[in-house]
């Protein structure tokens, strides 16, 4: 039996973020998304890889996993056993790290590195997106620290990033989907943007029959909105938690 969805179709599920959720990183965030749960963290290294020794300038980086019981029946622990981590898990993680990478001045951040780590508690669809989501608030967490320490003496984001889901259902564009959603969606788009409608990222994917360019282009602008709404709400959760965003941000065109 397939059940409606009870929100619109335009309409987020319910989000709350958790600033400082962890004590021991640098920065984290509990990311709640309907049902979807994800537990965010930034670590900061003051080092960074060989190739990139002496060209002063940082780097992010991701891991992605999921809990063995995050969804509805348990799953193998990867690195356990000599499993590595999936296919799937390396495709999120470097999605991850690219989208935030790109709202980063690297030449600010010194020669550090920080790695975002999304472990998923619960999972009900939106995973990918919740990670991305919650690691903005993790990353700009532990960049504040570092200002506040004087590590850091330029504003080292050019804006705040957040990533969102948006699918194709029973002819029927809709707004971050959950798991029943997703599993039925004949298209399933990923967005990743920034606080001005700029995109970061986009995944698009037909499952079965392709789709027309103006529907691409329907859920690209309804998933903008999404996305405008999250940043909103990671601006106040960061604003609560004492991070001065105009010290931590500065735009492209500001730049002389």
């Amino acid at each position: 039996m397939i059940t409606k969805r009870t929100r619109p179709a335009t309409e987020l599920r319910e989000v709350t973020i958790t600033p400082g959720y962890l004590k021991p990183p640098e920065g984290s965030a509990l990311i709640r998304a309907g049902d979807t749960m994800v537990v965010c963290t930034a670590s900061v290294e003051d080092k960074v890889k060989d190739w990139m020794r002496g060209q002063g300038r940082g780097w992010i980086t991701a891991e992605y996993a999921m809990l063995p019981r995050a969804n509805a029946s348990r799953g193998l622990r990867e690195g356990q056993f000599g499993r590595w981590p999936s296919s799937r898990s390396q495709e999120i993680q470097r999605l991850i790290g690219r989208a935030l990478r790109g709202i980063v001045w690297p030449k600010r951040l010194g020669e550090r590195s920080i790695t975002i780590d999304c472990d998923v508690l619960q999972a009900d669809g939106g995973t990918r997106t919740a990670s991305i989501t919650g690691g903005f608030v993790a990353l700009a967490l532990a960049l504040d620290r570092l200002r506040k320490a004087g590590k850091i003496t330029s504003p080292p984001l050019k804006g705040l990033l957040a990533a969102v889901s948006v699918g194709l259902v029973d002819g029927e564009i809709l707004l971050d989907l959950d798991y029943r959603e997703d599993s039925r969606a004949r298209v399933d788009l990923n967005i990743a943007a920034d606080d001005r409608g700029r995109i970061a990222d986009v995944q698009a994917t037909a499952e079965g029959e392709a789709f027309e360019p103006q529907q691409l282009e329907q859920m690209t602008a309804l998933g903008l909105v999404g996305v405008a709404s999250l940043v909103q709400a990671q601006r106040l959760v960061l604003e609560a938690a004492g991070v001065e965003l105009g010290a931590l941000i500065q735009r492209p065109e500001d730049v002389k």
